[in-house]
This record gives C-alpha cells, sequence and structure tokens, in this order.
C-alpha cells in the first residue's frame, strides 16, 4: 500500500525538507502541500490522502481550526492528521488531541522515526510513544478539562476502565500486559473493544477520553 501524505507548513524550508523525506521513499507518496490552515483543508478535500501532517501556528487558519475542520468532516474519516510541532510540550498538543488528531511530531525528529510514524498513523494507529505521552499527561494533569459528563462511560467493563486509564498514562500494550499481568494479546483485545464502545478514531482519543472521565491515576 502507498500511503498518500498531505504536508502543511507556513515555512517553505520544513515543507521541502518533508517533501525530500517522503518523495525518497517507494511506499509513501507526497500528493499535496499547502502554506496555511485554510488551503490545508481545501487540499485534503480534494486529493483524500491517508495522512495529514499539519503545523499548528499557520496564518489565516491556524492548523487547530483546520485539523477540528477535517477531523469532523465524515468524507474525510480516512484521513489521519499528525501535528508538526516545534516542542515537545507544546501548549496545543492537548487540545489538538481533543481535536481529532492521531498524534504528534516534533520537527526535529528523526527522518527514519519520521516515516515510520507516517506508516503508523496511516495504519488506524495513535502516533504517541509512551515517553512523549507521559510528558504530556504531566504538562496538562493540573488544566485538564474538567470531567463533566462522559458519554458512553458505563459502557466499559471494569478491566477496560482500567486499560482505558493505563492508555492514557502512556502505557504501550505490551505495557499494560505487564501490569494487568495479562497477554499482550489480551491487552490489544481490551484497548479495541474499548475504542469501539467508545467510538474512538483511535489510541490517542482514548488518552483523552481517560483524562476526560478521571481514569488517570
Amino acid at each position: 500500500m502507498v500511503v498518500r501524505v498531505v504536508v502543511a507548513d507556513d515555512q517553505a524550508l520544513v515543507r521541502m525538507g518533508l517533501r525530500v523525506l517522503l518523495e525518497a521513499e517507494d511506499d509513501v507518496e507526497l500528493v499535496g502541500e499547502a502554506c496555511d490552515g485554510a488551503e490545508a483543508v481545501r487540499v485534503v478535500r480534494t486529493v483524500r490522502p491517508d495522512v495529514v501532517l499539519m503545523d499548528v501556528r499557520m496564518p489565516v487558519m491556524d492548523g487547530l481550526e483546520a485539523l477540528r475542520r477535517i477531523a469532523g468532516d465524515e468524507e474525510l474519516s480516512g484521513t489521519r492528521v499528525v501535528v508538526l510541532t516545534t516542542f515537545e510540550l507544546d501548549e496545543y498538543v492537548f487540545e489538538a488531541l481533543r481535536a481529532g488528531a492521531s498524534g504528534f511530531l516534533i520537527k526535529d525528529e528523526d527522518p527514519a522515526q519520521m516515516l515510520a510514524a507516517v506508516r503508523v498513523a496511516a495504519q488506524g494507529e495513535a502516533l504517541l510513544s509512551p515517553s512523549v505521552t507521559r510528558r504530556v499527561v504531566s504538562a496538562f494533569t493540573s488544566r485538564a478539562p474538567q470531567r463533566g459528563e462522559v458519554p458512553r462511560l458505563e459502557s466499559l467493563t471494569e478491566r477496560e476502565r482500567e486499560v482505558v486509564g493505563l492508555v492514557g498514562e502512556g502505557l504501550s500494550n505490551e505495557e499494560i500486559a505487564g501490569r494487568l499481568v495479562v497477554s499482550p494479546a489480551t491487552a490489544r483485545t481490551h484497548v479495541s473493544r474499548s475504542m469501539v464502545k467508545l467510538g474512538a478514531r483511535d489510541r490517542a482519543q482514548l488518552v483523552v477520553f481517560a483524562f476526560r472521565a478521571g481514569l488517570v491515576r
């Protein structure tokens, strides 16, 4: 499968660097570029990519608003948006996850990791490494959204609630398996069932749900 990618960033040098990186791969195709959020939405609606690499700070329309419009478009349900950020604890990261991002990448990420992340996102997995997730959790715990009404929480079993909480803490499936003393396959099953019950597009949205539901210890 060839992963079709759109790059949205207002810095020409960043776009050029990503273009060179992506075009060197046989299984990745750059199908569009945008220099602001409004153009990004137009391009994405036209070419229907698998993955969008989206900068947050852009003119005309910022990346968060572009993300909301893409994530809220049912016709683009197969498109995953990965937020590009300069700092690991960018103040917009948590808001981006709430808005529907499948994860985020640091702009100076190793090229091999960047390519691996694009492929992972195209497969519908969350682009949140456990170590990065833990830093996000640490940064936003003190100002996470109010719990409020959490839809479908009652649909989860006690074990599933526990698993979602561990996902929110940044644990991988293997780490969850070790914590709960179950097999990795069982941990994956619990994560998958929780995503279905909660209507989560990917693992990143489970992190957001865990915060909203107060499941993160």
